[in-house]
């Protein structure tokens, strides 16, 4: 079980951190090394999924998208200084209870 979070943090890391170095390059008129540094970390948010030992695709993208909820409120709050009110944190709660649902409910 902590291996499968581990991965899923490290993905929503990867997506979350190239998205931003593009948005940065893109909406911030950062140098273009942004953009390219970026994309890579974006190609490997594409294979860090794969790590894990779900054997379902959707299955596996569908419960990380509940933490990408999570990692995403974290960065606003964190690197973008937006504080999350008590809507966004609720919000996240759901998504996590539904990722564990999801993956550790369970079934015959």
């Amino acid at each position: 079980m902590l291996m499968a979070i581990f991965i899923f943090v490290l993905a929503g890391l990867a997506e979350i951190g190239g998205g931003y170095l593009v948005w940065l390059w893109l909406r911030e008129s950062k140098p273009l090394w942004y953009g390219i540094v970026g994309s890579i970390i974006l190609i490997l948010y594409g294979i860090i999924p794969t790590l894990q030992s779900f054997p379902a695709f959707g299955r596996v993208y569908a419960a990380y998208g509940g933490v990408f909820v999570i990692l995403a409120v974290l960065w606003g709050w964190l690197i973008d200084k937006k504080t999350p009110d008590m809507y966004d944190w609720i919000g996240a709660a759901i998504c996590i209870a539904g990722v564990s649902v999801m993956l550790w409910a369970p079934r015959s």
